[in-house]
């Protein structure tokens, strides 16, 4: 047992706001396999799935093959328009949310860690990207466990950082990130400017800023 707390981040949609990567990487991926595009609406509905996952939700109709094809032309439309213009250009972070982590990361209680449906190489490119590097004590990602909402990430994680769940809570801005705390039992924090209809999130509390964020934890997390 720890008295260290552990705060566990969703990616994209709760720290950077990658949406306009995200909808241009899946519209090109769907062009090159010569089908139409999904609506912007669509597409953000499956941000924080693992790719293959949420290729099944946007095109059910077609076989597995299909959507392991569209997934691979995504991550190369991906890579090649981060890499042309930046993280920091395709991915920025939302107002507020480098100075949370700053704070956070100066509490010697406070443990960071991140659970996305992200590549391993997104993550360390966006790492990278954003000097983030030494903040986070445990990076879960899409490589390595089966899609959110099962709770694989945040269990790796409490494991890794040997924190205990009832000292974790999770920040996301989605169903996905919510469903995964509650089956980690772990508390959830939703945002309010993600890809999800904030009425639709199970959330413990919702926060509409990240200045917001550091109260909430203390609130439920306690001392």
């Amino acid at each position: 047992m720890t008295d260290l707390k552990l705060v566990i981040f969703d990616v994209d949609g709760t720290l950077v706001d990658s949406q306009g990567l995200i909808v241009a990487s899946m519209t090109a991926a769907f062009e090159q396999i010569g089908m139409t595009a999904p609506s912007r609406d669509a597409i953000k509905s499956i941000v924080g799935l693992s790719l293959e996952e949420g290729m099944a939700v946007l095109v059910p109709e077609v076989d597995a093959g299909e959507h392991i094809r569209l997934a691979e032309a995504y991550r190369r439309a991906y890579f090649e328009q981060r890499e042309a213009r930046g993280s920091v250009a395709t991915s920025p972070f939302y107002d507020g949310a480098r100075e949370v982590l700053d704070l956070l990361r100066a509490d010697d209680w406070t443990l960071l860690a991140i659970a996305t449906g992200k590549s391993k190489r997104g993550v360390d490119k966006l790492i990278e990207g954003h000097g983030l590097e030494g903040y986070f004590a445990s990076a879960q990602c899409s490589d390595f466990h089966p899609s959110k909402p099962h709770p694989s990430m945040i269990h790796a994680a409490l494991r890794e950082t040997g924190v205990d769940s009832a000292n974790a809570v999770m920040v996301g801005d989605t169903t996905f990130d919510m469903d995964m705390a509650k089956a980690a039992g772990v508390k959830a924090i939703g945002v309010s400017w993600g890809y999800h209809d904030v009425a639709e999130l199970n959330a413990d509390v919702i926060i509409n800023s990240f200045a917001e964020l550091p109260a909430a934890i203390q609130n439920l997390l306690g001392d």
